[in-house]
């Protein structure tokens, strides 16, 4: 429990360093979802960029607080933009959370997440059930970008910390349970909506989240406090009129979410793995 508390004063701590501090947060992501994206990091207080031009994404990597990547709806540029970025990156001292979205479906994503995690070690490696058990087991695929249903918590969580320890980074595995682990630290954080796999970008959005905690936190407190926010504000977002009014309002949660709000509705859970 005093874990739990520590957590909740940290959150309210987090808050109020990113809009004291205004971090760049420079993303690489996909078009379907880089509107959400942008308007996620703005909400919680910092600055989005979204370059990815190759001449122009290594110079503004160079100047930010952290560096998202998102291997959505890859394009041969994207892919150049994305490794000149992690170059500077990697010189700077800029943290990276790289959301491997579409990794269980596409081969050729899987491949790239394995190289940009072996050359450039991000802190923090995102993606549903079906990526992140993708990325562990070379022989799984799963149809589309949308998570496997077949996929239970139990199996991630038996495969995430080990996951973890042997790429040398942050697991956030998102589903209806999102599991985070650094190999040695593993919990479990209910919250959310089913709305929240029914609007297309959430997903994306919390990888955004996730670099913009990252600016200001190391990587398993950035990835667990990114699975509370989104999900308690998808909680209090939550309503009978649709998906439109939903998509809104989860944005609106977002802009005012506060620590009281993430103390009052907080559903985390730290597990011991043998």
């Amino acid at each position: 429990m005093s874990g739990n508390k520590n957590k909740i004063a940290g959150i309210g701590e987090l808050f109020a360093d990113l809009k004291e501090k205004r971090p760049l947060i420079h993303c690489i992501t996909n078009p379907i979802s880089i509107n959400q994206c942008a308007n996620a990091i703005l909400a919680l207080g910092a600055r989005p960029m979204m370059a990815e031009h190759p001449l122009e994404a290594p110079v503004i990597t160079r100047t930010a607080g952290a560096l998202m990547l998102n291997l959505g709806n890859l394009s041969d540029t994207r892919v150049t933009s994305m490794k000149l970025s992690l170059e500077a990156a990697r010189e700077e001292g800029v943290k990276v959370c790289l959301d491997v979205c579409g990794a269980a479906c596409l081969e050729n994503r899987r491949t790239l997440a394995h190289d940009l995690i072996k050359e450039f070690a991000p802190e923090i490696v995102k993606g549903n059930y079906s990526e992140i058990m993708a990325l562990a087991h070379g022989d799984y695929h799963s149809s589309g970008v949308d998570a496997d249903g077949r996929l239970g918590e139990e199996d991630v969580l038996k495969i995430a910390p080990q996951l973890a320890d042997s790429l040398g980074v942050t697991i956030l595995a998102s589903g209806k349970t999102d599991i985070v682990s650094d190999g040695t630290r593993t919990c479990l954080v209910k919250n959310g909506t089913p709305q929240l796999s029914q609007v297309v970008g959430t997903g994306c959005m919390q990888g955004a989240i996730a670099a913009t905690f990252l600016s200001c936190r190391g990587g398993f407190d950035a990835a667990s406090d990114a699975a509370l926010t989104l999900g308690i504000c998808a909680e209090l977002a939550t309503t009978r009129k649709g998906l439109g009014t939903f998509a809104v309002r989860l944005m609106d949660k977002l802009s005012l979410i506060t620590a009281s709000d993430i103390k009052k509705h907080a559903d985390l859970t730290y597990v011991s793995i043998k």
